[in-house]
C-alpha cells in the first residue's frame, strides 16, 4: 500500500505551521495526528493546518482536526486550519463545523 502523505512542519511568529499535502484517510490519518500531538507535547499550544495541498480528507482526517481543536482550546492555545479548495471545505461545511474552527485561506487573513 503506498501512503500519499506529505507533512512538513515550520515555525511562524507564535505558530507551528503543519503543512499538510495528499490525502488524509482511515490510513494516513494517524501520521498526522501523531505529527500534531508531538506539537503540541513540545509546548506549542498554537498550530496552523495547513491543508491547501490536500486532495482529499474524509471522516477519519476531519476526526483528528476535531481531537486537535479540543486539545488545542483544553491548553488554551488557538488553531487555525488553511483551506482554500472548494471540496475539502465543504466536508467542514456538511458536518457543521465550518464556523467551529477558525478556517482561513491564508494565513495573514483575519
Amino acid at each position: 500500500m503506498v501512503v500519499d502523505l506529505d507533512i512538513d512542519e515550520t515555525e511562524r511568529g507564535e505558530y507551528t505551521v503543519v503543512t499538510v499535502g495528499g490525502e488524509i484517510d482511515v490510513y494516513t490519518a494517524p501520521t498526522l495526528r501523531e505529527r500534531i500531538t508531538k506539537v503540541l507535547d513540545r509546548g506549542k499550544p498554537n498550530i496552523v493546518v495547513d491543508l491547501r495541498e490536500v486532495q482529499f480528507l474524509d471522516s477519519t482526517g476531519l476526526g483528528v482536526l476535531v481531537g486537535a481543536m479540543r486539545r488545542v482550546e483544553g491548553i488554551g492555545g488557538h488553531m487555525i486550519v488553511l483551506c482554500d479548495r472548494p471540496h475539502i471545505m465543504k466536508v467542514f461545511e456538511i458536518t457543521g463545523l465550518a464556523t467551529w474552527f477558525d478556517i482561513r485561506s491564508d494565513f495573514d487573513e483575519e
